[in-house]
């Protein structure tokens, strides 16, 4: 295990000098294939964050009905001047994901090519209406074959790397995505709710029908709101004033915008008053 962690960390100064020093490139080692997604905190360098055996997949922050999502797979053992297969194939164990629904079929063989490392595999996945409500599992498992054994089904997580949540212990041939739809209310967000359930404020409450309106009609996007960085003051007033532009001349035009339980939706400058629960009748 010591020897092909070793390997790992020491492969890309190994790949610059192998030019001219090819015997340095000795490796004891089994060839295989490894799960090798790394992610953690953000602020911090990417060289930094640990192996994970998940990633999050967010489909309001990706803002797409489907996404080929990418999970990169890293290979130990000489690099090699001829393509290499590997397979890929669903764990049973670890999913909760329907077919057809949640994610289209895997392409189950996968290469290396030549003079290559790492390849990301692509798991196309859907975004489904259960998703806003419920999150799914969706597990991979690399399969040996006559190419590549399996690298690390007992990784012991790099001492080095501290950037984010580590995991100790996991198998490294094993990968799970976490898969979700949900939308709650952002870290900038300035409207609130008062007495009688009335909105205020600028933007009043926070609902998963005025985000979408926001991001269909002004180009916005669910992470703009993360921060005041992304989103300052200036700029969420201008965004309610155009939003409640938009709101007065859909109410003019007899085709207003409504939340879910029938009121009509307010931001910015509206000049109606919006109750939750009570439907807006002409």
């Amino acid at each position: 295990m010591k020897n092909l962690l070793v390997y790992i960390l020491v492969l890309p100064i190994l790949l610059i000098f192998s030019g001219c020093q090819k015997e340095i490139m000795g490796y004891n080692g089994k060839e295989g294939v490894y799960f090798a997604v790394q992610h953690g905190t953000k602020s911090l360098s990417i060289a930094s964050w640990p192996f994970q055996p998940f990633s999050d997949v967010a489909f309001v922050s990706i803002g797409k009905s489907e996404v080929d999502f990418p999970v990169k797979v890293m290979i130990t053992g000489p690099v090699k001047d001829y393509d290499r297969t590997f397979r890929l194939e669903v764990n049973p164990d670890s999913t909760t994901a329907i077919a057809g629904v949640h994610y289209a079929p895997l392409q189950q063989e996968w290469k290396v090519p030549a003079g290559k490392v790492t390849v990301d595999v692509k798991v196309r996945l859907k975004r489904s209406p259960d998703l806003e409500t419920k999150a799914i599992t969706l597990g991979l498992r690399l399969v040996e074959t006559s190419d590549f054994k399996l690298s690390f089904p007992e990784w012991d997580a790099i001492p080095t790397l501290t950037g984010g949540v580590v995991v100790k212990e996991f198998d490294a041939s094993l990968h799970t995505l976490r898969i979700n739809d949900f939308m709650i209310q952002p870290a900038v967000w300035p409207g609130s709710i008062q007495p009688v359930n009335r909105e205020s404020g600028l933007f009043g409450v926070f609902t998963r029908r005025k985000m979408q309106f926001l991001i269909d009609n002004l180009g916005l996007k669910y992470e703009d709101f993360a921060s005041a960085e992304t989103m300052p003051q200036a700029r969420y007033i201008l965004v309610a004033s155009d939003a409640a532009e938009i709101l007065k001349a859909r109410f003019n035009a007899n085709n207003p915008v409504l939340e879910d339980d029938g009121r009509l939706m307010f931001i910015g400058s509206v000049p109606w008053t919006s109750i939750i629960g009570v439907p807006y009748v002409p």
